[in-house]
């Protein structure tokens, strides 16, 4: 979320015209045709972000600058070209880092939490417990996910009684550690 996405056309032969047709989550349909013999380009719906690239010598490309959620979906391409027609198909998926968060309760338990992430992010502990994490939908599509900290019964308590929480998540990881 937030960077730009580029997707490409495949180049082959002298381009005659090149559509992008989108589909969004969330949004109207968009789309976007390029006709090479009057270099002029069309387009139907699409938001400022999104444009069409040409660069000497790369393959013709869809630029969407600062992705948001409302950007995933499908974006179909068909190249036309003097070789043929070409077809290409992308299913643009956004991830958000989760905002990752560990404290002491009133109970002087440690939580974790990572907020507004998407996917959802996973938890763990150490030393391991066997807590489950509660998970929390958002309108958005983000989700935030929590998890108390539980000493098992056999857990020898050491003198400093320090607990580590690991968040993982395709946007990255994060590990702290605290003392309650």
């Amino acid at each position: 979320i937030g960077d730009s996405s580029v997707l490409t056309c495949p180049l082959k032969g002298a381009i005659t015209m090149l559509t992008w047709r989108t589909s969004p989550k969330a949004g109207g349909l968009c789309s976007l045709v390029y006709r090479a013999d009057m270099n002029m380009t069309n387009r139907t719906n699409c938001s400022d972000n999104i444009n069409l690239t040409f660069r000497p010598g790369l393959a013709p490309a869809l630029e969407i600058r600062h992705v948001g959620i409302a950007q995933e979906g499908n974006y179909n391409c068909e190249m036309v070209s003097t070789e043929g027609n070409f077809p290409t198909t992308y299913h643009l998926t956004v991830l958000v880092p989760p905002r990752p968060r560990l404290y002491c309760d009133e109970q002087g338990s440690p939580v974790c939490e990572a907020a507004a992430g998407k996917p959802p992010a996973q938890l763990s502990w150490l030393p391991e417990s066997n807590c489950t994490a509660e998970e929390e939908g958002h309108d958005n599509g983000t989700v935030t996910v929590l998890s108390r900290f539980t000493a098992g019964s056999t857990r020898v308590t050491n003198v400093t009684n320090v607990t580590t929480c690991m968040v993982s998540h395709p946007a990255g990881n994060w590990n702290q550690s605290i003392t309650c």
